[in-house]
This record gives structure tokens, C-alpha cells and sequence, in this order.
């Protein structure tokens, strides 16, 4: 069917699409035009409200107080607002603007530690009902992050899992396999000797080829926690 009753830029949005359909139509309703666009009829009729300025000064507001100060939240903001720039607001309305201006607050969100790769090969838990009598028979590995002033850092420490001994460690800006295998190389060069088994969680970079190459180059297997199971990898989770 034809749709020249259209006067709308083919690029548009939906929204946009539904609003420039034509009142009036000699021959199509309102309802059919918004069937041929696949839009709610709520769309058609909606007319857009122009900003006001109230909201235009409390918008270039916001901006001034985030180029000062990135980190305040819709909390802090409207008490802010209200005490030095006399501007009564609340915490929807705050959020809602700075969703329309594009801004978020920066703030250190949680960090997952052990993202698995989806295409890695699982390894079993070889720990499970295995008594552990000697040092150097098990080692085991995690990383954790250390805040800091201006940012964070990545720690990888690697442990003897009888004696609870620190072997190596390493600290980057960056988590990566390279971390794992600098702290895995300090722990070779301090221990007596090489484990016969190495457990970790199945964060991407203990399945990294990188990782897993090491460890079978040295001869030792390679045990995996199972997923969720932190409980498998206790003692290094308590360091």
C-alpha cells in the first residue's frame, strides 16, 4: 500500500514517524496511518512540550556542578542546588535531566574479579575429598583489587595451600594474563619446588592458553574451582 501520506525524513524514529503522519486524511484514519507505521495512536496525537526555562537554568546548573564535581549523586545534588544556587528540585527530576544531558555520575562500581570465558575449556576440581599433608603438593592463586587515592590496582598472589605461604605476587593497572603469569613466575623462583597441582576459579585469565600453557609446560594439572563455588578455593579467598 502506499505510503505517501507520510512527511517525514526516512531516517527518523518511530516517534517522529508517528507525528508526521497527516490529519485528516481523505482516505486513511488515524488509525490505519498508525497501523501502516506500527505506532501507538498515543504517539500521533502527543505533542512535544517545550522546555521552560526554569529547566534550561537548572540543566546548565547541573553541567557547571559536574565540571567541578563528577562524583555527586541525585542526593547530594538537589541539597547542593538548593543552598547555593536557590533552585528547589527533587531527585527524579534531577536524574531525569542528566539521563537527557548524557552525563552519570563516576563513582568505583564493583569489580568482578572472575569472569569466565565462555569459550574455555572447563577443568575438574581435584581437591575434592583429597587430603593435603605437605607443602609444595597444592597451589592456589586469585586476584583481588587494592583502592586507591586516584583509581584502583589489580593483586595476584599466589599461595602454598598446606602452609597458607604467600610464594608471589604481583601488582597492575591491568587485569590480565600477564598478571597471572608474573606472579605465578615469582612464586616458581621462591618455591622449593614445583606443586603437582594448581587451583584457581575459572576467571578468564586462569583460562586464558597464556595461563594453561605455563602450568603444562612446568607439568602440573590444572584444578578449577566450580562455578559459584568459592568455597573450592577457601583459603586464598581469606588471604
Amino acid at each position: 500500500m502506499c505510503v505517501d501520506f507520510l512527511e517525514k525524513n526516512p531516517n527518523s524514529s518511530a516517534c517522529e514517524a508517528g507525528r508526521a503522519g497527516r490529519k485528516n486524511h481523505p482516505k486513511l484514519s488515524a488509525r490505519k496511518q498508525c497501523a501502516l507505521l506500527s505506532v501507538m495512536r498515543s504517539v500521533y496525537y502527543y505533542n512535544p512540550m517545550k522546555q521552560s526555562e526554569e529547566e534550561r537554568k537548572l540543566m546548565r546548573a547541573l553541567d557547571e556542578i559536574y565540571m567541578i564535581d563528577p562524583c555527586m549523586g541525585s542526593r547530594r545534588l538537589v541539597t547542593k542546588l538548593s543552598e547555593d544556587y536557590g533552585m528547589g528540585s527533587n531527585r527524579k527530576q534531577v536524574q531525569r535531566m542528566r539521563r537527557e544531558m548524557g552525563i552519570e555520575t563516576i563513582w568505583c562500581k564493583p569489580k568482578r574479579t572472575s569472569v569466565p570465558d565462555n569459550g574455555h575449556r572447563k577443568y575438574p576440581y581435584l581437591l575434592r575429598e583429597r587430603k593435603i599433608s605437605e607443602a609444595d603438593e597444592v597451589w592456589c592463586t586469585d586476584i583481588t583489587y587494592i583502592p586507591m587515592p586516584k583509581g584502583h590496582a589489580y593483586l595476584c598472589a599466589v599461595m602454598d595451600w598446606h602452609t597458607r605461604y604467600v610464594l608471589g605476587w604481583a601488582v597492575s593497572n591491568t587485569m590480565d594474563a600477564a598478571l597471572t603469569s608474573k606472579a605465578l613466575a615469582a612464586a616458581v623462583k621462591k618455591g622449593r619446588r614445583l606443586p603437582k597441582i594448581f587451583n584457581t576459579d575459572q576467571g578468564s585469565q586462569f583460562t586464558s592458553p597464556e595461563w594453561i600453557g605455563n602450568l603444562e609446560s612446568l607439568g602440573i594439572k590444572v584444578s578449577m574451582d566450580g562455578k559459584g563455588r568459592w568455597m573450592d578455593n577457601v583459603f586464598i579467598e581469606r588471604l
